[in-house]
């Protein structure tokens, strides 16, 4: 049945932009619960006045050097995390991928310890560096391992080699923390996938790298839609689909690498938020994405204080209570996969 129009737009869309603003909305009540709850339960007058006239008292210090931090931390951490899971899942065209699985968050990790290790605590801008390299990496060795071999390029070679790499780089990580206790005891929670800690100026510094990801990727939603789509259908469509996957990648590697220089390697987020979104919205990526955008930053918020309350723990890492949900979610994706396939 065909959509009626108004203005230019369908009914569709205007659902998805009216959605949008809902899911906006909620982020925005999940993010000020989550600075207000906690030891000590904060009203909203307070977190506002914090805000926009510091007076320095006991509250507003907790607010704006404790809380809002954190909380800002994992909206920028999941928004990056989830879109570039979704980025992945149509490069490669396959729904189990995302920067976990293809070793992307484990090279970025590996070099952030690595660096603390031989060079010290240093700053949130130089390990911002390092685990840009630690992504791209990891990134390349991925894809130059899923691209050899008589059938070259395909998405199951990819998931193999991700495995792979990121299983070889994540032992690499433990065996560096065994052997070098300070640095074990300075990124123990921040290996678990943690914003515990952060401060403003942590998430000024990858803030700019990672906005620059976001929009990068918004820009390319159309493309991503034709990618998703299969090499043979984008080159139908005129696409250089070489030419984009690179470019992809690009972008996959700038938020991945901003989200783990900032809270670890969070896992999950990059594969369940963009199943779930798809599922409501269709494959339109430029749907896709700014969905993906607000639904991981609440998932990881939520996350965060959920972890807080239920296990009364102000330091208990974000990751492990996102694994409680993904985990289970991905045995039943991967379960329904090969169902499907048999």
């Amino acid at each position: 049945m065909k959509v009626r129009r108004a203005g230019g737009v369908t009914a569709t869309e205007r659902g998805r932009a009216l959605a949008l603003i809902a899911v906006l909305c909620l982020l925005m009540l999940a993010a000020i619960t989550a600075v207000a709850l906690g030891t000590t339960t904060m009203p909203f007058s307070t977190i506002v006045s914090a805000i926009f006239r510091y007076d320095g008292s006991r509250d507003h210090l907790l607010v704006t050097t404790i809380r809002l931090p954190r909380v800002i931390a994992a909206l920028l951490a999941g928004s990056a995390l989830a879109v570039s899971g979704a980025i992945m899942q149509a490069v490669t065209n396959n729904p189990l991928a995302s920067p976990g699985l293809l070793g992307i968050n484990a090279g970025a990790a590996f070099a952030v310890v690595t660096a603390m290790t031989f060079f010290g605590t240093g700053t949130s801008d130089v390990y911002l560096l390092y685990a840009f390299l630690g992504a791209g990496t990891a990134a390349l060795v991925v894809f130059t391992l899923g691209s050899i071999g008589a059938i070259g390029y395909s998405p199951l070679g990819l998931v193999l080699a991700g495995a792979v790499v990121a299983t070889f780089l994540t032992s690499l990580t433990t065996a560096v923390l065994i052997f070098d206790e300070s640095t074990l005891d300075a990124v123990r929670l921040w290996t678990a996938g943690s914003v515990t800690g952060r401060t403003m100026v942590q998430a000024r510094t990858v803030a700019p790298a990672l906005l620059v990801g976001l929009v990068a990727a918004f820009l390319v939603g159309r493309h991503l839609t034709t990618l998703s789509l299969g090499a043979d259908a984008s080159r139908t469509l005129g696409q250089n689909p070489i030419v984009w996957r690179g470019a992809s990648v690009v972008v996959v590697i700038l938020l991945a690498g901003s989200a783990v220089a900032l809270a670890g390697p969070i896992g999950f987020v990059g594969l369940v938020v963009p199943h779930v979104v798809r599922m409501l919205v269709g494959i339109d990526y430029r749907w896709v994405l700014p969905f993906c955008a607000l639904g991981g930053a609440l998932l990881v918020v939520v996350s965060d204080m959920a972890g807080r309350l239920v296990f009364g723990s102000q330091s208990f890492p974000v990751g492990v209570t996102v694994a409680l949900v993904g985990a289970p979610f991905f045995l039943y994706l991967a379960h329904t996969r090969l169902k499907g396939a048999a």
